[in-house]
């Protein structure tokens, strides 16, 4: 019901963020530091000999709103246009890197959150319940000033990922790396929508979820870099991880109180049935045993770095998400209009041996469409500046700070018929995001 994307970078169901350097540069396909291990394994060829360990802490803080305009919203909020606020929270999410070279060859592995991450809760529900519920009493001649409506839903979505390298320098200036991800998928979905007669509190209709849904996907993965001199040039390519997630269903009841499924079964039986019927349809995904597509994928990256000084780097990236050709629920992926296209850029600067600043920007475009937007599942194109630095503890410990902002194009959708109602309407989907990291590298 619910899909919580939260507050990371990437494409729609990938994400790119894992280590502080990324939140405070973006394109970190040229490295050869530590967080090779994922944005660049091949370029670990030509990092540091013996072991690497990083830990990561990121704390992003993101709202989702969707700001809905309809007739039907006056009786019940006081206006045609309501703000249905969602709050997407993931107050700690780690990643851990570990590296290992020796001559020509190396071996690294990343573990993190690699899709989606984090809860969101909408405390007054989404307009799809709200007004679909509304909608069916309204055509009973039951309008919202005769009942009290109570509405909440909230879910969690994360995709687990554990990562193994092997990096192998083929000559002085190129190296190749294969890899293997295992990526574990854990979500639920809560939620209700109630319609009551206010003051009896006797139910006239509602909707009530709790799923849970597990499961696992692998990610092969290619890279290469070619390194000469102050230049280097990398490319990486994960293949497509199919996630196909069963549901676990505890809780799943929709239907008509007593006192109006009593009062329809006397007048009107054939809406009774209706009723009922749509209710089974919009429930049927949510079912015990059912499957969703929850596809991660392909993923091109290309990099281009360039040491301007011993102090001065710089690094452009690109990346495409092939989402056209990744299985998502309902097929909504053929609703796009093309994969996602991000262009990364960065620089970074050594103060002196202690510090080192550094700061970078992203542009994401998804392919959006109005077919492809719902109220439980929507993505807005975006632009993020993150900065932050570095410092040098000692010879083997270093500290990283960062902090981004993502700012987001709100996406608006006139609707000819809000929800099947006959009534035109339109949703403006919203979205703010903010990301404080800090971490810690350390070289034996």
């Amino acid at each position: 019901m619910l899909v919580s994307y939260a507050a990371w970078a990437g494409g729609l169901m990938t994400n790119t963020n894992y280590h502080i350097a990324f939140d405070r540069m973006f394109a970190r396909g040229a490295t050869f530091e530590i967080d090779a291990a994922f944005s660049n394994p091949a370029g670990l060829a030509w990092g540091h000999e013996g072991w690497q360990l990083s830990f990561n802490w990121q704390s992003p803080r993101q709202d989702r709103d969707i700001t809905t305009s309809f007739p039907l919203l006056q009786p019940m909020y006081g206006s045609t246009n309501h703000t249905f606020n969602g709050k997407a929270t993931a107050p700690f999410v780690p990643a851990l890197f570990a590296s290992y070279k020796h001559d020509r060859w190396a071996v690294s592995t990343m573990i993190g959150i690699v899709g989606s991450g984090g809860f969101v809760e909408y405390k007054e529900g989404v307009p799809m319940f709200n007004v679909l519920l509304a909608s069916m009493l309204a055509s009973n001649g039951l309008t919202p000033d005769h009942y009290k409506l109570d509405s909440q839903m909230k879910g969690k979505q994360y995709i687990y990922g554990g990562q193994l390298n092997f990096t192998y320098r083929l000559l002085d200036c190129l190296s190749a790396a294969v890899g293997l991800r295992a990526n574990y998928y854990d979500g639920y979905y809560r939620g209700h929508v109630r319609a009551y007669d206010h003051p009896v509190f006797d139910d006239l209709v509602g909707l009530e979820l709790d799923v849970d849904q597990r499961g696992w996907g692998f990610t092969p993965l290619v890279s290469v870099d070619f390194h000469s001199g102050p230049l280097t040039l990398a490319a990486k390519y994960e293949f497509r991880t199919k996630l196909n997630i069963p549901n676990t269903t505890n809780t799943l009841s929709a239907g008509l109180g007593g006192k109006l499924q009593q009062m329809l079964i006397n007048t009107n039986p054939a809406v009774l049935q209706t009723i009922a019927t749509t209710l089974d349809t919009k429930t049927t995904a949510y079912k015990d045993g059912e499957k969703t597509r929850y596809d991660m994928p392909a993923l091109l990256s290309v990099a281009a770095g360039y040491e301007f000084t011993p102090n001065l780097r710089a690094s452009v990236e690109y990346h495409f998400f092939d989402d056209k050709h990744a299985k998502m629920s309902d097929d909504r992926q053929d609703k796009l209009t093309h994969g996602t296209h991000e262009v990364l850029a960065g620089v970074e600067y050594d103060i002196n041996k202690t510090f080192t600043v550094s700061m970078g920007g992203q542009h994401t475009d998804y392919g959006l469409s109005d077919d492809y937007q719902t109220h439980t599942s929507f993505a807005c194109d975006s632009y993020s500046v993150g900065f932050g630095g570095a410092v040098n503890l000692n010879e083997h410990l270093r500290l990283n700070l960062s902090y981004f902002v993502t700012l987001y194009d709100d996406y608006k959708k006139d609707v000819p018929s809000y929800l099947g109602t006959g009534q035109a309407g339109s949703d403006t989907f919203s979205r703010t995001n903010n990301v404080f990291g800090v971490g810690i590298d350390y070289k034996f």
